[in-house]
């Protein structure tokens, strides 16, 4: 037999609720384990891809610094004019990453090696382009932002530039 429900219970139970929830939601926000450099070096990784996938030029281009330079002559304009010419080349975009080793510095400055394969389909005469690069990027944190400074680059298997 199941208990009656008074009056007196129901409009209780929507406010505990809804103060049990906010409860939740503080202690969640605070007291947690701060997430290591590494693991934030990993979400950056992530976040990359997903936006190179989604064709997202801004979203890349928010996560290199004002100060880009590399060994190649590039700056920041001309790594957006790079990612420009490659999404309109391409129709879509899919990476398979895999991170090699991730260094960290004082917890300021990073690098992290890591394989990308390339992959996308266009118009072309095949209608699909791959390749696959290896990647050596240096990052700073500024405030709580990792931001790219310097990268080398190469097909796998050649020199990195």
């Amino acid at each position: 037999m199941r208990p009656r429900v008074t009056e007196n219970y129901r409009p209780f139970a929507p406010r505990f609720i809804a103060v049990a929830y906010a409860l939740l939601l503080m202690l969640g926000a605070c007291g947690g384990p701060e997430t290591s450099a590494e693991e934030q070096l990993r979400e950056w990784v992530e976040a990359g891809q997903a936006a190179a996938e989604a064709k997202e030029r801004r979203k890349l281009m928010s996560m290199i610094s004002p100060a880009y330079s590399d060994n190649r002559g590039l700056d920041r304009d001309d790594v957006e004019n790079r990612f420009r010419l490659y999404f309109l080349r391409q129709n879509t975009i899919r990476l398979l990453v895999s991170i090699d080793e991730i260094r960290v510095f004082g917890d300021t400055a990073a690098e992290i090696d890591l394989t990308a394969g390339l992959a996308g389909t266009n118009d072309g005469v095949l209608g699909i382009s791959a390749s696959a690069y290896r990647f050596e990027l240096e990052l700073e944190r500024d405030d709580d932002d990792w931001q790219l400074i310097s990268a080398r680059w190469g097909r796998l298997g050649d020199d990195l530039n």
